[in-house]
């Protein structure tokens, strides 16, 4: 059945259609919007990459894939003598085409990806020493390099940054959020905006990336409003009782015999979605692809704590459903306090919120304060002294068996969440068993993210490093190779940033490298056979 009408599918796409028509052939007439029967060798366009999602992470690949290229500046020296040498040895050669790994060899840093250790160093030199060193690239444009992609994203560009708390600040330095090409100080001036801190809030940041997506000429290949429904492997094998079975979702590498990889015959990704017209309908669509990227974040779920009453409207699980209520006057009055569940930054910037608002808080945290592991010990008092308030106030004000509340705050530090009560109360636990009921006016449970890749197979729990168990940032990350960001276990998926531990914009850079690279050199390969008369297909070239 045909899922929209072709009037409709013209109005809404008419900008993806005219822009790949022109870049992949006069053939290509409509948006490749497909019945549900239809197989693969009849679809009118395969895109060699589909990038899904478009923060950051997105933008960057878009920019890479784009043809943007970094070469090693006239001018620059490293401050690391090993590295300046290996980039000395191939100075005409851009960073895309040289060996990722031997210019990784020996490097260290804050992630554990040595490719955004590579780039990190490179864009910002020894940043985690203290120094403001410029970076040693510049870029180029170079059209021939362009690999056609679309990038699919909910909201504008920018991804989840449109939807953060805007009055607080980042974590990082601006300079740290900024993506090649384009320092975020260029785009504050440009704005005349106040840049007097390194920090920025997360608004001034979606609003660069915004930008930054459009002073690059990268609009066209951005599609807003995009939500995917499913991701899956479509291969044909030579005999057609064979086709279930590889529509499954196997792929080439899980097939044991060379034989039986010879029999696949083609092997790319339907990607399935709709996107949100300006009147609030919904127009599906369908798309091909040869290698999808996989560059989602981790805020699509927040964090549960699995106990009873959970459920209840009076339980919020995200800082801008807590902003809502406080601007609508929902706590105004109340005599009962906030309860605060979780010790990262954004339960922070929660308990900042409340204090600032004179609502009074209980803090609860299952860690001890003196935990090495608590975030604010990895933050300096004089860059981030709003933070260390808070930390003081856990160690300071926290609740012992013989005392009240505090007026303003009280923490509840070694406490785990047993249940929410109907009567708005919540029962807690200490370390030692004790259990104490408490009351308040609204609960707010801020204990991190997890990705949502529901629209992948199995959710996407085949993989992460622990196969069958839901992927998240820190304890299960997709696992990838370490060069090329392809995953492990299946071919031609890639997945870069927090997907793949890498929280930092700062790190997740070296994703966007580590993928451009391996689908240059895979587009390199299929121009050779396409000129030899070896190889061809219905894909782009």
């Amino acid at each position: 059945r045909s899922y929209s009408s072709p009037e409709t599918e013209g109005q809404l796409l008419t900008s993806f259609v005219q822009y790949f028509g022109d870049s992949l052939g006069r053939k290509i007439k409509r948006m490749p919007l497909i019945e549900e029967t239809v197989m693969l060798e009849d679809s009118l366009l395969t895109l060699p990459v589909v990038i899904i999602g478009n923060g950051p992470s997105g933008i960057c690949l878009s920019y890479l894939l784009s043809g943007y290229r970094p070469y090693l500046s006239p001018e620059a020296i490293h401050p690391n003598p090993i590295l300046h040498t290996k980039l000395e040895e191939a100075r005409h050669l851009s960073i895309v085409d040289q060996d990722l790994e031997y210019l990784s060899e020996g490097l260290e840093g804050r992630s554990s990806n040595p490719v955004a250790v590579l780039f990190d160093t490179l864009l910002h030199p020894d940043a985690d020493f203290g120094y403001d060193y410029p970076p040693v690239l510049h870029w180029k444009l170079e059209q021939h390099n362009y690999i056609p992609h679309i990038v699919l994203g909910k909201g504008p560009p920018g991804g989840a940054w449109h939807s953060m708390e805007g009055s607080m600040l980042t974590i990082s330095f601006g300079d740290w959020m900024e993506l090649p090409g384009l320092t975020f100080k260029e785009w504050a001036a440009s704005k005349r905006r106040n840049t007097k801190s390194d920090r920025v809030t997360p608004e001034e940041i979606a609003c660069y990336y915004k930008h930054y997506v459009k002073v690059m000429g990268l609009q066209k290949n951005f599609r807003d409003n995009a939500y995917i429904t499913s991701v899956s492997r479509l291969c044909r094998g030579k005999d057609d009782e064979d086709r279930s079975q590889l529509n499954e979702g196997i792929s080439a590498q899980h097939l044991e015999t060379e034989d039986e990889q010879k029999s696949v015959i083609k092997r790319n990704w339907e990607i399935r979605g709709y996107q949100r017209a300006t009147d609030g309908s919904h127009v599906p669509f369908c798309l091909f692809a040869e290698n999808v990227a996989l560059a989602t974040g981790t805020f699509d779920s927040p964090g549960r704590l699995q106990v009873e009453g959970e459920d209840f409207p009076f339980v919020l699980h995200s800082m801008s459903d807590f902003g809502a209520a406080i601007s609508k006057g929902k706590l105004r009055g109340k005599a009962d306090p906030v309860l605060i569940v979780g010790a990262g930054l954004t339960a922070a910037d929660a308990v900042l919120c409340a204090y600032n608002n004179n609502i009074p808080v209980i803090h609860v945290f299952r860690r001890r304060v003196t935990d090495t592991s608590l975030i604010f010990k990895q933050l300096p008092k004089k860059l981030y002294p709003e933070y260390h308030k808070v930390y003081h106030m856990m160690c300071t004000q926290s609740h012992t068996v013989d005392s009240n509340l505090h007026s303003a705050y009280t923490s509840f530090p070694e406490h785990n969440v047993l249940s929410f009560k109907p009567e708005m109360k919540c029962v807690l636990q200490s370390a030692s068993g004790l259990k104490k009921i408490l009351k308040f006016s609204v609960a707010l449970v801020l204990i991190g993210s997890h990705p949502n890749l529901f629209f992948l197979k199995d959710q996407g729990h085949s993989i992460g490093h622990h196969s069958n168990q839901p992927i998240t940032c820190k304890r299960n990350p997709i696992e990838i190779d370490p060069y090329t960001y392809e995953c492990t276990k299946e071919a031609n998926l890639f997945a870069l940033g927090p997907l793949v531990g890498d929280n930092f914009v700062r790190f997740l850079k070296g994703g966007a490298l580590g993928i451009a690279r391996c689908l240059a050199i895979r587009q390199k390969k299929k121009h050779e056979l396409i000129e030899s008369g070896d190889g061809g297909g219905d894909g782009v070239p």
